[in-house]
């Protein structure tokens, strides 16, 4: 057997030619006995092989159970299992966790991981390397690497056959290295795959007795299969910012660089095979395993009492302050038997983490919300996660965490957008970068960057780089790109350079780009995080990193904490502060007042502009046909308006029957009649096609969170296809008609583009309720808190304006001795309030102008002059401030004020001399400036601010419109 433990994948960005997917597929096609994919300072992708070698298996346990039950049977099916794989496997090879380290000093290793410490060890270097440099960058040196390599096995890469004068350097690196990890290390015997391969090996042989050091063959494979060669010289091309016609020796002399067979490599390596020997017993040696990870919570959060102890003792308290007057029956039944439940799967500490960062949060006066499967939980509602009580709808906590699937629970908590920072920092700041780190997200190439840089690469002009970008229907699509469109833009699709580059660009979507940090997804550990997966630094400032997507992460079993951001929630608890500081009212979201007739008479109407979720036309013009009169109408309305419910044409049938248009509903039996009774028999939910595939197809638990997964909202790479099969049969079997299982599945096949679960429906509900409440209520305090919490949302601030004066809000302008940088509530002539808007509407005002303008206001300023030398502004700022008519509060107009500003531009004064420069002014004789017409006005306005509080410009025109 022979083990291949020197693989390049595509995860050494713009190198490797292959996913790792791949190469498990072809290792197991093959034969090999175990592999390492060991990309260069990164262990980036060896999930995503581990995680096809776990798919294999699962699949062989499947057919096995198939022939135990029905006899032998030939070759899946393209679409059955695995739409790759049409051939059958009998064993899969193990995957060894390596890592190609690159060190500065010109010395190449690949590090396996021998044991559980190896693996430690291993990031530890990376994280070292990683933190000391840029965001994709990593700097190890040789003496990292002395310090310790406990658990690792070395193979040392020979110097390369062209290199210059320092080999002997190298020669003295390498003993130094063989000196401190003798019995660790082995040299790198790889074919050069140009014709001189067996001097090749006689020279590294010869290398390896100098050193003594014993020999290890591999084929050091930067691809799968030899047809990507041509991939292999695009991205060459790529990364060295060159077409490919001028890579020269960089580009590959042939397609041999490829994964071997034993029988292959026997060939090439001749006398020299006992070195494949040498490297399947090191495979045999190296026994750890990435499912052998365990994550551990962090034990801080328990303090003196046991995990058990804290949680129920907080969810108790909770259960109070939820209920003051006394909790119904039916919740505290459910609060016990969830606390059963969580101390069986002893997923306490993972509640107590999530319920700390929110009482941080409520420490520090950010509004926050919990969503995802967190709806679903009376200990979360308890425990102040979420405010949606879970009585409200009809889902039960098994979905949330069940131990029939055995899988972690899922709390996606929203914070307000302008201070999550702090609660990021303060996660750092509590448990260390060491032990805590956002998830990354995998940046791969899509239709746009795929022509863009494949197009470039292969000598394509510009123009007909962009002139096949504008045929791409939307950022992730790559259809649209046909035989005929492309004549219709002017190319000729039989063109051969034209041709290739298509197939490559084709070819080349879904390949990794480089990497950027997740959202919000943060592992947080009991131990050292950077001996669980390696630590880098982000592109932002204060920001660290691990390399592994939340699909690694998921795949592993790690749980990670959601730490989000929602622009709504910073508009919601401004406008709440507005509210108790102008009415003496508080509320939460937890304590509006439910079920206001008002509110949902207002939406009804679709007078919903700046509101949750249901501001966008196409929800305002479903409004008023849903017209919804209780909170889970509500639930409905955020979930229906979505791509997944459209293009699985539920929208219209399920609006006829609420409205009664069709006749009442029949079920094919009892069982789905449960499961679609509340939705009118249309699944809206991502957890009613689950139920749909366990019910009516006979899916078991894992089948069915399969398929979940396969739904998963912006899904890159939907794959809910491949359960048709299965689905058709077990629908078949139940009894159901071919019709109506084919309509079942559309219908789920509708939720791979986009299908919105029912916990995050109903967590979204609460705030579209909470800002229709504050709007209907409070449409002043509602705009003034919208517009100081841009940027968000569908409409831009003079839309927002103009809303609110519709709704009888009295809108004052900016004014230099009344407005500060937030736009305020004052009182009006009546006794009422009236929106004064602040500086931060005008374009080029920083925050910090407006506090100096503030500062320096005392009883008013009375010219140009008197805010230059009082508030000490330049001359730009004010020129700004004077455009947006500001001034007109002081009878200064907008036309004096600049030239007045320009006065200060021109003269350039510093501030101790400004009385000299009043005496100038003064002597300086007045200038007759024409007036502005009204036109003008709204012209600078919208110059100024992108808003005007003067007629709108239409109503200039009208006179001479034609009706």
């Amino acid at each position: 057997m022979f083990a291949e433990l020197s693989i390049t994948s595509n995860f050494t960005f713009l190198t490797g030619a292959s996913h790792p997917e791949e190469y498990m597929d072809r290792a197991a096609t093959l034969g090999l006995s175990a592999i390492a994919i060991a990309d260069t300072n990164t262990v980036a992708g060896i999930v995503r092989a581990w995680t096809e070698g776990e798919t294999i298996r699962r699949q062989l346990r499947e057919r096995a159970g198939l022939e135990a039950r029905n006899g032998p049977i030939g070759p899946p099916a393209p679409d059955h299992l695995n739409h790759r794989r049409a051939h059958i496997l009998t064993d899969v090879p193990r995957l060894v966790p390596a890592a190609k380290l690159a060190l500065s000093d010109g010395l190449n290793l690949t590090a396996l991981a021998r044991t559980r410490q190896g693996w430690a060890t291993l990031c530890r270097l990376l994280t070292t390397g990683r933190r000391r440099a840029p965001k994709g960058s990593c700097h190890l040196t040789l003496d990292d690497l002395m310090t310790g390599a406990d658990g690792l096995e070395l193979l040392l890469h020979p110097p390369a056959p062209t290199m210059p004068r320092g080999a002997d350097e190298w020669l003295t690196q390498a003993r130094r290295l063989t000196r401190r990890f003798a019995g660790q290390m082995h040299l790198l015997m790889a074919p050069q795959y140009d014709g001189q391969d067996m001097a090749h090996f006689d020279r590294t042989a010869e290398l390896a007795d100098r050193l003594d050091l014993p020999t290890l063959a591999s084929a050091t494979p930067i691809m799968h299969q030899g047809r990507r060669r041509r991939m292999a010289d695009v991205l060459c091309a790529i990364r060295q910012g060159c077409r490919v016609d001028e890579l020269g020796t960089q580009a590959l002399a042939n397609a041999e660089q490829r994964l071997r067979s034993e029988t292959d490599m026997r060939r090439l390596l001749g006398p020299h095979a006992p070195a494949m020997d040498r490297a399947a017993q090191l495979a045999e040696r190296c026994t750890f395993d990435l499912g052998q990870l365990r994550y551990e919570y962090p034990s801080e959060i328990t303090g003196r009492e046991t995990a058990t102890e804290r949680l129920a003792r907080l969810a108790h308290e909770g259960l109070k302050w939820r209920y003051p007057y006394g909790a119904p029956d039916k919740v505290k039944r459910l609060l016990a038997h969830e606390l059963d439940l969580i101390a069986r799967l002893k997923y306490e500490p993972y509640f107590l983490t999530v319920r700390d960062i929110v009482a941080f949060a409520r420490e520090r006066g950010i509004l926050c919300q919990g969503r995802g499967s967190a709806a679903n939980s009376v200990v979360c509602y308890c425990l102040g996660v979420t405010s949606v009580s879970p009585e409200v709808g009809t889902m039960v906590f098994e979905r949330f965490v069940s131990e029939a699937r055995d899988e972690p629970p899922d709390i996606d908590v929203d914070f307000e957008h302008e201070r999550r920072e702090e609660v990021i920092q303060h996660i750092y700041d509590r448990y260390g970068r060491h032990r805590a780190g956002l998830c990354a997200t995998v940046i791969h190439y899509r239709g746009k960057r795929a022509i863009r840089e494949v197009g470039a690469a292969m000598g394509l002009s510009q123009d007909t780089i962009g002139a096949l970008s504008s045929q791409l229907w939307g950022f992730f699509s790559s259809n649209g790109l046909e035989r005929q469109r492309m004549q219709e833009i002017g190319l000729d699709p039989d063109d051969h350079r034209l041709t290739q580059t298509m197939d490559l660009i084709f070819e080349i979507i879904g390949f990794p780009r480089h990497l950027s940090q997740h959202v919000g997804g943060f592992i947080i550990t009991e131990g050292r995080l950077d001996e669980l997966v390696p630590i880098e630094n982000a592109t932002m400032e204060n920001r660290t990193v691990i390399c592994w997507d939340k699909d690694d992460i998921d795949a592993l079993g790690i749980l990670k904490v959601d730490v989000l951001s929602l622009g709504m929630l910073t508009c919601i608890r401004k406008g709440l502060d507005l509210i108790a500081q102008h009415h003496g009212e508080r509320h939460s979201l937890a304590t509006l007042p439910p079920e206001d007739a008002g509110t949902y008479d207002m939406l009804c109407r679709a007078d919903s502009i700046g509101v949750f979720q249901v501001e966008s036309r196409a929800q305002m013009n479903f409004l008023p046909r849903m017209k919804p009169r209780c909170f889970y109408d509500l639930v409905i309305e955020v979930a229906i308006i979505r791509p997944g419910p459209i293009q699985g044409d539920m929208v219209h049938p399920y609006i006829r029957r609420r409205n009664g248009e069709e006749e009442e509903v029949n079920f094919p039996s009892d069982e789905l009649g449960a499961v679609l009774g509340k939705t009118l028999g249309v699944p809206l939910f991502q957890e009613q096609a689950m139920q749909i595939a366990i019910v009516g197809a006979g899916f078991t638990p894992e089948q069915a969170d399969r398929l979940r997964r396969s739904l998963a909202t912006f899904k890159k790479h939907g794959n809910v296809s491949e359960f048709r099969t299965l689905f058709m049969r077990g629908m078949r079997n139940n009894g159901y008609d071919e019709d109506f299982a084919e309509r079942c599945f559309s219908q789920i096949e509708g939720f791979g583009s986009y299908g919105f679960p029912e916990s995050h429906a109903a967590s979204f509900a609460l705030l579209v309720y909470a800002s229709a409440w504050i709007k209907h209520h409070h449409p002043g305090i509602f705009a003034c808190a919208l517009l100081n919490s841009q940027p968000m949302g569908f409409y831009a601030p003079a839309q927002i304006v103009r809303d609110a004066r519709e709704h009888g809000v009295t809108v004052r302008p900016i004014c230099i001795n009344t407005s500060f940088w937030d736009n305020v509530m004052e009182p009006d002539e009546e006794g009422g309030l009236a929106l004064r808007l602040g500086f931060r509407q005008i374009k080029g005002i920083s925050e910090e102008d407006a506090t100096w303008i503030a500062a320096g206001r005392g009883n008013g300023y009375h010219s140009v002059h008197d805010l230059w030398r009082r508030a000490g502004l330049d001359p730009a700022t004010i020129a700004r401030l004077a455009e947006a008519d500001v001034f007109q509060g002081t009878a200064i107009s907008r036309r004096q004020a600049l030239w007045d500003a320009k006065a200060l531009s021109a003269r350039k004064p510093l501030p101790l001399f400004a009385n000299s420069l009043e005496d100038e002014l003064i002597a300086e004789p007045a200038a007759l400036l024409p007036d502005m017409t009204e036109g003008e006005e709204v012209v600078e306005d919208y110059v100024a601010m992108r808003l005007t509080l003067r007629r709108h410009p239409v109503a200039l025109l009208r006179h001479i419109l034609t009706p």
